[in-house]
């Protein structure tokens, strides 16, 4: 079960460990206490991704047998699908330390360098967002993956001179959310790459059981089912509806979040039959409304929303586009027949429609 894939720090003294009921919590930061606490903790209690967790399971079943470090891995698939979580059950099924870093953290080599030379052996280094990180640095996590070691340079110029310092063995866990972005020299440097797919309504329910159980929330399977359909194939928003949903049932009805009180809980949290959010139906609107279906161009778009180009084509695209509502073509952004239907507005008959529209609705 893989919630954020965001660094989430642990959870306080006291707080239950997984697998306890998580009752009456009421500390500020509540909720990143309880995201914690939710995680799984070994390859076990990890809910779906079945390929990846088969073949990384021999990874490191092997290198305990060996008495040694694991391969590094790369992790690389879209936000909230247990990236985090899963380098987390590499340490902890490796019996070492984890520590936790960004790409967009590490601007120098000196950043790298400084976070290297502290490591101890065995220990796990997640480096999430790795594409992001500075050139300078990659060049120096090259060697130290390749051969544990780091050139320092001293001084400057011609005077300048590379100290190396060896490093312990060491696995380097890294997530990107953008693998074609990563360098090829770097990575293949990866003994084990992993894809992380988005998540089978099924495998949600299950995760959302395991949840509302940790959480001494009362699920029904309809409730559950109901959740789950409306969760983008992601368990991190899942999660976070289930959240929103108790709130809704234990204010507005009696605690048990059956299909319909579920249904009504994300009505008011704006989150559609299909889970468009706000800004989906908003971008979904304004191009069947003002622009007849298209094709736009995004800056446009982006601007009949009111929003950066930026998130509409980061946030709001890759679903829409998963999801058959929106296409992205040369002359620009195109609505399917399945967003017209999905908001029941009429398509423009044929000729009176917005420019570029003929033929988009031919048999």
């Amino acid at each position: 079960m893989n919630w954020d894939d965001e660094p989430v720090p642990a959870p306080a003294t006291g707080l239950p460990a997984a697998g306890d009921r998580l009752v009456g919590a009421v500390a500020d930061g509540e909720e990143q206490a309880i995201e914690a606490a939710l995680r799984p903790k070994d390859l076990g209690e990890f809910v779906g991704q079945e390929r990846v967790r088969e073949q990384l399971d021999l990874v490191l079943k092997a290198a305990r047998q060996r008495g040694g470090t694991a391969d590094h891995v790369l992790l690389s698939g879209a936000p909230g699908l247990g990236k985090t979580t899963l380098s987390m059950i590499i340490a902890a099924e490796m019996g070492a330390p984890i520590r936790i870093t960004s790409g967009p953290a590490i601007q120098h080599a000196g950043d790298l360098a400084a976070i290297l030379s502290s490591l101890t052996e065995g220990e796990v280094l997640f480096l999430d967002e790795i594409h992001r990180m500075s050139r300078p640095a990659e060049e120096m996590l090259y060697m130290a993956m390749e051969d544990f070691r780091v050139d320092v340079i001293v001084g400057k110029g011609p005077g300048a001179t590379a100290i190396p310092l060896e490093l312990p063995p060491f696995t380097l866990v890294g997530a990107t959310t953008r693998a074609g972005l990563l360098p090829p020299p770097l990575r293949d440097r990866f003994g084990f790459t992993g894809h992380m797919e988005f998540y089978a309504p099924a495998e949600l329910e299950r995760v959302l059981h395991r949840s509302a159980h940790l959480l001494d929330v009362q699920l029904d399977p309809e409730g559950a089912a109901e959740i789950a359909g409306r969760s983008r194939g992601t368990p991190r928003i899942a999660n976070r509806l289930l959240r929103r949903v108790r709130d809704y049932a234990q204010v507005k009805a009696d605690g048990l979040i059956t299909a319909e009180i579920a249904g009504r809980a994300l009505e008011v949290y704006d989150v559609d039959a299909r889970g468009l959010d706000r800004l989906d139906r908003g971008v979904l609107t304004a191009l069947l409304t003002l622009f007849g279906g298209g094709p736009v161009g995004l800056s446009t778009l982006a601007v009949a929303v009111g929003e950066e180009r930026e998130t509409v084509e980061e946030v709001a695209e890759p679903f829409l586009v998963r999801e058959g509502l929106l296409a992205r073509t040369p002359r620009g952004r195109v609505a399917t027949p399945a967003a017209w239907a999905h908001l029941g507005i009429a398509p423009p008959r044929q000729g009176a429609g917005g420019a570029g529209q003929t033929g988009l609705f031919e048999a």
